[in-house]
């Protein structure tokens, strides 16, 4: 029996032996990749510093991608608002003038109907300050609402 736990215990210690030479030679095989990998990094850092820039510029133009979708996503959304409030665009004086012509037109036609009426004799003539109007156009929307706003005519009793 001596013999049996002796075989046991050589080859216990045998294994165990074999299990330490395998760390070791772990630690050993992990400290020359570890030495490699040193004297490659001494070698290869422009190399390394180059593929770092050429990912960093992939990034930023990915980045900057993003930020124009996003500013156009936010223009978008401007304009529909300012679509909803008729508000696409500032006024100009182009405008502005466009829209004394139109008044100007519009009062000419009041004028002319009014002078029709009272050509019929249904309504007494107004004053006509068109003339005081052609002279000065830029005497603004007051002296138009002074034109326009008449009082109706008084209705003849039959």
């Amino acid at each position: 029996m001596t013999d049996e736990k002796g075989k046991v215990s050589d080859k216990a210690s045998e294994i165990a032996k074999n299990i330490w030479l395998a760390g070791v030679g772990a630690y050993g095989r992990a400290v020359d990749e570890a030495q490699g990998r040193l004297e490659k990094a001494g070698v290869e850092p422009p190399k390394l510093f180059k593929d770092l820039v050429k990912a960093g510029a992939a990034l930023e133009e990915e980045a900057r991608g993003a930020s124009q979708s996003a500013r156009q996503s936010v223009e978008d959304r401007i304009t529909r608002v300012r679509d909803n409030f008729n508000l696409q665009r500032p006024v100009r004086g182009e405008d502005l003038l466009a829209l004394h012509e139109k008044i100007d037109r519009l009062t000419n036609k009041v004028d002319a109907l009014a002078d029709a009426l009272a050509a019929s004799g249904t309504v007494k003539a107004p004053k006509k300050k068109a003339a005081a109007r052609k002279k000065n156009p830029a005497r603004g929307t007051a002296a138009r609402k002074a034109t326009t706003r008449r009082k109706a005519p008084a209705r003849k009793s039959s």
